[in-house]
């Protein structure tokens, strides 16, 4: 028995193995394959949705990957590096070009409005775009949804109009503050997409936030215990899995890349194509079941 008023020592904050496993000596690889995806179905493009709190990094998750496959900084979304609100507006289908210009690679994201208490976008909106009704540069209107006869409503949707993958960004350091009603918006969300079949994923961003030894090595990431519960609670929170959860690390301040931010970064976009992929030939199984009626 110890001395009256002798202290437990702290647990670690980090774990003797990593609770996930990444290969991080294979982003060659990795890019390769994301570069070399297309879709088995003739024609088609793999839609991403990104949604999320303000400034979750939902934008800069798509210059990220921008970045990645160009080898340098790159800013096709515009961010705004404060918390004032939300600073994407409108619905915006951003491409990531192949080396070839005026090419590009059969996979798109959509940034949207991001969720907050007040003026964020509105959960009848996402619900929408996951249908495909949702024209390129509409601008989200906290006070009223989108409705049938808008010139931004889009009647007559086409297989590439409609969401492929749902994924939820949400901020590490700040995941913990989220408020019952966002959460709620958010788990809506997803049972809109579970409704359609829609696969959900969901990325972890500013990691390099939560402790200065993650700033400097992020290779220990998976070993992190903080960064494993906050996974393990948004979880629970909104049901996504736990292996659809991934921890990723925006470029925000570097002027230069990092192969273990790369990693990362490839490491959920290969996950979210994998699962759109899936999903893609899943609907196209069951239209032929069905001869053509879906």
């Amino acid at each position: 028995m110890g001395s009256k008023g002798s202290k437990s020592p702290e647990p670690s904050p980090f774990l003797d193995t990593p609770w996930r496993e990444i290969n991080w000596n294979d982003k060659q690889s990795a890019l390769q394959y994301v570069k070399n995806y297309k879709p088995h179905i003739e024609g088609r493009q793999l839609r991403i949705l990104l949604h999320g709190p303000v400034g979750a990094g939902k934008s800069s998750f798509i210059n990220s990957v921008k970045s990645v496959f160009r080898g340098r900084m790159c800013a096709l979304a515009l961010v705004d590096n404060t918390s004032a609100g939300c600073f994407t507006n409108t619905y915006t289908t951003y491409k990531i070009e192949k080396e070839t210009p005026n090419t590009f690679h059969p996979f798109v994201f959509n940034d949207i409005m991001g969720l907050t208490e007040g003026k964020g976008v509105l959960v009848d909106d996402v619900k929408l775009a996951l249908k495909g009704h949702v024209k390129e540069n509409y601008k989200f209107n906290p006070e009223s949804k989108l409705s049938e006869g808008d010139q931004f409503y889009n009647t007559t949707v086409n297989p590439n109009d409609t969401v492929d993958v749902l994924v939820c960004v949400i901020p590490a350091d700040t995941a913990r503050l989220m408020t019952d009603k966002t959460l709620r918006k958010i788990r809506e969300i997803r049972t809109a997409a579970s409704r359609l079949g829609i696969p959900q994923v969901a990325i972890l961003t500013k990691i390099d936030q939560t402790c200065p030894e993650i700033k400097e090595d992020l290779k220990i990431v998976y070993k992190s215990a903080y960064v494993k519960e906050e996974i393990e609670q948004f979880s629970v929170n909104v049901g996504i899995p736990m292996n659809c959860i991934f921890p990723v690390k925006n470029y925000s301040e570097e002027i230069d890349l990092n192969d273990d931010t790369d990693s990362l970064i490839l490491s959920a976009l290969k996950h979210i194509i994998n699962f759109g992929e899936d999903f893609m030939n899943h609907k196209m199984n069951q239209a032929e079941g069905s001869h053509g009626y879906a």
